[in-house]
């Protein structure tokens, strides 16, 4: 061996099998290894004598090492042969630091040469990690699949299971594939590192173990390791949370249901007795409007609460539309007689519109009337003494339904409200932002009854210039 030092890779090599270098390594790796971690606790004892000698020791194993490893392709030769560009790796400088008696995390290695995995796990130990050792593939399937372990370290030179069928299997399971895999290489082993990374490992380690290169990256691993359990566990929460705010909006509705459902009676009951007090005796004058008053009053308390179950039963999908053969005059003029009064006690001129020659319908009629009943009842609401208030059917202009619209000349509806007062809780932002919206869910209810048979409702409207309501009913196919 005296003579060792003078020979070339180029003249060496040639001589040797890649397994009888492989083999060198291995035992020079370990007398490195060894001889750090022996350097390190001198050092910590201050036995400085000591430490000198297995400096020495250090050095002389590295340019053993240097001269086996001559000529060895670097890593960027090595990455471009396999079509693949690896840049120089600029490693963490985050500090991982060790807190007495607890762990930084669980880590698992995986190799079948027992020194091998001693002297990474001593040096892992001595970092503040907790370390689990398998010697080969099975057993590191079997501690993965019992044990949460934060990192792999993870030979690709094993007997029966390589290193590549470990870390197929650990990415290819839905319950593994999060953990973190490094892989742990010789230098002639680069291009099967290259492989790996294509399959989904995160990082690579070269023997002989570099503490600082070591530390740096299993770091920087447990990092992202820990960024995606903490993701994990928020949208874990985030479900969760949802799921308790579900089963509570469920026990809300059932309860408002229950409640409301339970008004209907008595408040119909009210109604009915307060319209037949007439027949007890003479009202004077007085009597008479405040009767009035408060048999309106309940009227409308009535049509939300009506409004209010018909829309939780639509949405639910519990309530059946009773079809009939339908004109869009009959609808026009049994709504406009409901609102009649109200736009006559109100100063509003009420115009009806209906083109001649309408087909027929199928549809529910208490619904659609419902619909142009409550379109009616928002536009008289809101719009001022002297104002109008219109009507009217006809054909749409795709030819195959007929197109209903109220229209109005009132304070009109901003153009960001659109789409918002025909939801459920859509007028309650809207009253917020201090604008005068309609009362109940008349609109909610209008939407889902439109939708019911296939139409659709849109509304066109500017601040004080009116709005605009239109909602189409489908024709029945042989009369399009």
């Amino acid at each position: 061996m005296t003579n060792l030092e003078t020979l070339q890779g180029d003249a060496l090599r040639p001589t040797l099998s890649a397994e009888f270098l492989h083999c060198l390594r291995t035992p020079l790796n370990q007398i490195i290894g060894y001889s750090e971690l022996l350097t390190e606790q001198a050092e910590e004892e201050g036995l400085a004598g000591y430490a000198m000698d297995l400096r020495r020791i250090q050095s002389a194993g590295h340019e053993l090492l240097a001269l086996v490893n001559n000529g060895s392709p670097t890593v960027a030769v090595v990455m471009a042969q396999n079509g693949r560009e690896i840049a120089p790796r600029q490693e963490s400088q985050t500090s991982v630091k060790s807190t007495p008696g607890k762990s930084l995390g669980l880590l698992l290695v995986v190799d079948d040469n027992s020194a091998n995995c001693d002297v990474l796990s001593r040096r892992l130990e001595r970092l503040g990690y907790s370390v689990e050792i398998a010697e080969n593939g099975r057993d590191a399937m079997a501690a993965l699949r019992t044990r949460p372990f934060d990192l792999v370290l993870l030979d690709i030179m094993m007997p029966e299971m390589d290193g590549y069928e470990v870390l197929g299997q650990i990415k290819t399971d839905e319950d593994l594939q999060h953990i973190p895999v490094v892989m742990i290489s010789g230098l002639d082993e680069l291009e099967g590192v290259a492989k790996c990374i294509q399959m989904g490992a995160e990082d690579y380690l070269p023997k002989p173990f570099n503490p600082t290169l070591l530390k740096a990256r299993v770091g920087a691993c447990l990092e992202k390791k820990r960024a995606h359990d903490r993701e994990v566990q928020l949208f874990d929460q985030v479900q969760d949370n949802y799921k308790r705010l579900q089963d509570l909006e469920h026990q809300r509705d059932d309860l408002t249901h229950m409640i409301i459902h339970d008004l209907r009676t008595p408040l119909t009951s009210l109604i009915s007795g307060m319209q037949t007090l007439d027949v007890v005796g003479d009202l004077n004058p007085i009597q008479l409007e405040m009767m009035g008053n408060a048999v309106t009053g309940g009227e409308s308390l009535l049509g939300m609460i009506n409004d209010l179950l018909d829309v939780e039963k639509m949405e639910s999908g519990a309530m059946q539309l009773d079809y009939d053969v339908l004109f869009a005059e009959d609808l026009v003029d049994s709504a406009v007689s409901q609102v009649t009064a109200l736009a006559e006690e109100s100063q509003l001129t009420l115009i009806r519109s209906v083109a001649g020659g309408l087909p027929q319908l199928l549809g529910d009629k208490n619904k659609l009337r419902r619909t142009l009943v409550n379109l009616l009842g928002n536009s008289i609401k809101f719009t001022p003494s002297a104002g109008t208030v219109s009507v009217s059917a006809q054909f749409a202009e795709d030819g195959t339904s007929i197109e209903f619209s109220v229209s109005d000349t009132g304070e009109g509806i901003p153009p960001e409200s659109f789409s918002r007062i025909f939801e459920k809780f859509g007028q309650v932002e809207s009253r917020k932002a201090g604008r005068k919206m309609s009362t109940g869910l008349g609109l909610t209810f209008c939407k889902l009854a439109v939708e019911s048979h296939g139409g659709r409702i849109r509304v066109e409207s500017s601040p004080d210039q009116g709005s605009t309501f239109y909602f189409t009913v489908p024709l029945p196919p042989t009369l399009e």
